[in-house]
């Protein structure tokens, strides 16, 4: 059965798309754009989910929200691929990093995002939380000096789901070329062929 992904724009449901390419699953995008004022998901959406937000992905008669569950899902569909490595120090990393990305870099970044529309009332926060979101820069660059990917020596799905916070980082978080490995790491997963045909199937998307 074609999985089914509601794609919100400029979103988390970004990585989805990416994971489903580098799995080679079928799927099918139904996108939904931002409201332009408030840049919240329409109403569409919670006629799928109550909560109205994406990722969400329909399979097999279910619906399935959280971007780490549907990783988690996607990943035991296909029998492990791009799962946690078996080297036992790699598989801890792999579980830590594909739990990281939303537990604790996504709050900072979504206070980053609140301050910045707030404009002049939101400035005397904006150094407080850059400077706290530094620190997770700073382990994240020393972490990458010594492999390539998140978890060791492969690409994995907790790549995958790294990508979007440190996008995002881009933008608002302070992450420039100060940070050389995290910088390196986003050219080379910008630069995977799945990751560009992920781009093709959800449309505009602005953090890459």
């Amino acid at each position: 059965m074609t999985i089914i992904v509601h794609h919100l724009e400029n979103s988390r449901s970004q990585r989805i798309l990416w994971l489903l390419e580098e799995l080679g699953l079928d799927y099918e995008v139904k996108r939904y754009e931002r409201d332009p004022k408030t840049m919240l998901a329409l109403p569409a959406l919670k006629a799928i989910h109550p909560l109205g937000k994406s990722p969400m992905i329909e399979t097999d008669g279910k619906t399935l929200i959280e971007t780490g569950a549907v990783v988690e899902y996607l990943v035991a569909k296909t029998g492990g691929e791009l799962g946690a490595p078996s080297h036992v120090d790699e598989a801890l990393r792999y579980r830590q990093f594909l739990h990281y990305a939303e537990g604790s870099m996504m709050p900072p970044l979504l206070a980053l995002l609140i301050v910045q529309r707030l404009g002049i009332l939101g400035r005397p926060a904006r150094g407080t939380l850059l400077k706290m979101f530094g620190e997770h820069l700073i382990w994240l660059d020393s972490e990458l000096a010594t492999r390539p990917w998140f978890a060791g020596e492969s690409f994995t799905a907790a790549d995958i789901m790294m990508s979007f916070p440190l996008e995002a980082a881009r933008q608002r978080g302070g992450l420039d070329d100060s940070y050389p490995h995290l910088t390196t790491w986003l050219a080379t997963i910008h630069a995977r062929d799945a990751y560009q045909r992920a781009l093709e199937r959800g449309g505009a998307y602005a953090y890459a």
